[in-house]
């Protein structure tokens, strides 16, 4: 039982950073030098050196250590649809909140469908 919570927690750490990250990363595009190991050097250094993307990024990293040691214990065949598809609705809760068009009712549909499915993959486990 406590497994399950542990896997919604990765899934809150990893998709409620996802949109995080991507808004924290924004402006990397703009980075430009001569040669590719300079381009590689720079881009990691905008990357390291920006909080708005360094704390997201740790705190997802940290849910993959967190799934990584959930693993263990855990039967793999529920654990990955729970995780990926718990990650999908923070993802999409999280990018809501940024502001970002997560789109229109078919979208909170596929959310209702998509919770109903792992609340019949966790009863099953039961």
């Amino acid at each position: 039982m406590y497994e399950i919570l542990w896997l919604t927690f990765v899934a809150v750490l990893w998709g409620g950073t996802n949109p995080f990250i991507k808004k924290g990363g924004a402006g990397i595009e703009e980075i430009k030098e001569r040669n590719a190991i300079r381009q590689f050097l720079a881009e990691l250094k905008f990357l390291f050196f920006n909080w708005k993307y360094l704390i997201p990024f740790l705190l997802n990293q940290c849910g993959s250590v967190l799934y990584y040691l959930t693993l263990a214990t855990m039967d793999l065949s529920l654990a990955v649809p729970v995780t990926n598809s718990l990650t999908f609705l923070f993802t999409l809760v999280s990018g809501k909140f940024l502001g970002e068009d997560v789109g229109g009712k078919e979208t909170y549909l596929g959310m209702l469908l998509v919770l109903s499915g792992v609340c019949l993959c966790m009863s099953d486990r039961s």
